[in-house]
């Protein structure tokens, strides 16, 4: 027997889990009825993954496929589910597991992120010279995790006529989000909509909602527009779909066998994390850059 166990990251914010306990639910109906299908997360919630993983044996699963619900890879699902991976291999000696993709990079991505900017009264495709974009992220420490957002945010910028489409981060990294409004205040933009890369709501949504009021009071010359946050999007079933058959499947995933992280693992495992960091580094990673469309962009598109 097959299971699926869907791994949230988790948050501090009850209406964040809950929203991911609903997805769940609400998705059961399309998937495939002959695999079993369990929901845990990473932290900050119940139940953890070592009890997901209990609870997909104890009903019979022999192959088990570790989903993460999370937009992208980092550092913490890099080290903390292998991990989990790891302890129960050695408890559960019969049973394969399989570590699966997160939603990462998906032709769907781009879809859903101008849908969202519709749903706020914005027209991806007639925005002006004057508009902007930031595309907020939550920021870590994993390179690779920061780096992809900022392939989204190129990916939305050929998808859509807006002349800037800015990558920030909510904490650890840099550009910070009252940095991006600044850099694109600069840039002469009249109109900046905020764009969240959020799964899920929490404290740092709601704090978005704050730093909103503020930038308006900060720049009264400047239109503000907070759009939602990426959140369970009809589509993402698409890519979660996708995302299991790859595991299932055996075909592309997480590289966690070769990955670096699995040789700090040792020193990382047993670490408490808070995710909703306020601080910053001093360093500047220097996204100091600028787009130019011209007419290239139409035949692009």
């Amino acid at each position: 027997m097959k299971a699926v166990l869907f791994v949230g990251h988790g948050s501090r914010d009850p209406q964040g889990n809950e929203q991911i306990h609903q997805f769940v639910q609400g998705f059961l109906p399309d998937l495939n009825p002959l695999v079993l299908y369990e929901t845990c997360f990473l932290e900050f919630a119940r139940p953890g993954i070592a009890e997901g993983i209990d609870k997909c044996v104890a009903r019979g699963a022999k192959e088990i496929a570790l989903m993460p619900l999370m937009l992208l890879p980092a550092g913490h699902s890099k080290i903390h589910i292998p991990a989990a991976i790891d302890a129960a291999k050695e408890k559960y000696p019969n049973v394969t597991f399989t570590y699966g993709k997160p939603i990462g990079i998906h032709y769907e991505t781009s879809v859903i992120l101008k849908d969202r900017l519709q749903d706020a009264g914005i027209d991806p495709d007639g925005a002006g010279g004057r508009d902007a974009v930031i595309l907020l992220g939550r920021g870590g420490s994993d390179a690779d995790a920061n780096s992809d957002l900022c392939k989204i945010a190129r990916i939305l910028w050929e998808k859509t006529s807006f002349e800037i489409v800015e990558p920030a981060f909510y904490g650890v990294t840099k550009p910070s989000l009252p940095q991006a409004v600044e850099r694109v205040k600069k840039l002469g933009v009249k109109k900046i909509i905020i764009l969240p890369y959020f799964l899920f709501t929490g404290v740092l949504i709601k704090r978005i909602e704050q730093d909103l009021a503020l930038f308006c009071e900060q720049y009264p010359e400047l239109s503000f527009t907070l759009a939602d946050y990426f959140g369970f999007h009809p589509k993402l079933k698409v890519i979660i779909t996708d995302r299991i058959d790859e595991a299932l499947g055996g075909k592309s995933l997480m590289n966690c066998d070769t990955c670096q992280y699995r040789f700090e693992a040792g020193i990382h495992h047993h670490h408490d994390h808070d995710h909703d960091h306020d601080h910053d580094h001093d360093h500047d990673h220097g996204h100091h850059h600028s787009h130019s469309h011209d007419h290239e962009k139409e035949a692009i598109r």
